[in-house]
């Protein structure tokens, strides 16, 4: 029963990255509460101000957060691993939240493209106050851009670095600080080439519909960790296309 039983280090990094990821979802409920109560309604045809870009771009961020580090933990309680290993052998090497700085900064970056997509397809009215999609072409095509790349050769190559975390590791440790840093980015940039256009799909459902979200998120959650996570990922994604090919055969005949 010894073996079963997690390092107290782990317990910790564990406990740390649940609670991160409730507070995020916590923020979700009531920003998504809000929107409901019209106090956060997007300004359709209103100019944007800094203060409102501010706020979605921190929407984004956490949103980002709350969605994606759940399917980054079995990588990061392995780096964590190695780190406690490297210390009883008298190593010392960068601290586990580098490396976890490294992978929010990578979906950061996503977000901000996110928000500046969100308010490029405001501009164009083709958002709803709950920030979904109101043209059903731009519907059609998320859905086709989403089930179609769940098919694509890169989308393949970027999940198996994701579903394989002590290869990753091998295959671009880099020493020091700054190295977790990167390896963190590195990380975050495979999963972010795993599931973008996934995320697209919140223009569809809804940025703050949190059943769409919650759906989204126990999809990458178990791409990336059941055994046939990447060939259920590749039949729901051919699915999708179909539907999304439908919606457009429908829209435009």
């Amino acid at each position: 029963m010894r073996n079963l039983v997690l390092p107290k280090e782990r317990i910790v990094i564990l406990s740390i990255l649940v609670v991160i990821v409730l507070l995020s979802w916590v923020y979700l409920f009531d920003m998504a509460r809000a929107m409901d109560a019209g106090h956060c309604a997007s300004m359709a045809g209103e100019p944007w101000s800094l203060g409102y870009f501010t706020a979605m771009l921190a929407m984004w961020i956490i949103m980002m957060v709350g969605m994606m580090v759940p399917s980054a933990i079995p990588m990061v309680l392995i780096y964590a691993s190695i780190v406690r290993k490297a210390a009883r052998e008298g190593s010392s090497l960068a601290s586990t939240e580098v490396f976890v700085a490294g992978y929010i900064i990578a979906w950061s970056l996503f977000a901000l493209v996110a928000t500046i997509a969100q308010w490029a397809l405001d501009r164009m009215a083709l958002l709803s106050p709950m920030m979904m999609s109101n043209s059903t072409i731009l519907g059609g095509l998320l859905l086709l851009a989403a089930g179609g790349y769940q098919l694509t050769p890169f989308k393949g190559a970027c999940l198996r670095h994701c579903r394989s975390p002590i290869q990753f590791l091998a295959s671009h440790w880099k020493p020091g600080g700054v190295g977790a840093f990167q390896m963190g980015i590195e990380h975050g940039s495979f999963c972010l080439g795993c599931c973008w256009v996934l995320m697209a799909l919140l223009f569809f459902g809804g940025v703050m519909n949190l059943w769409w979200i919650g759906g989204l998120t126990l999809f990458v959650l178990l791409e990336k960790i059941l055994p046939f996570g990447a060939l259920a990922g590749r039949m729901i994604g051919a699915i999708v296309a179909v539907c999304g090919l439908l919606v457009l055969v429908c829209q435009l005949s």
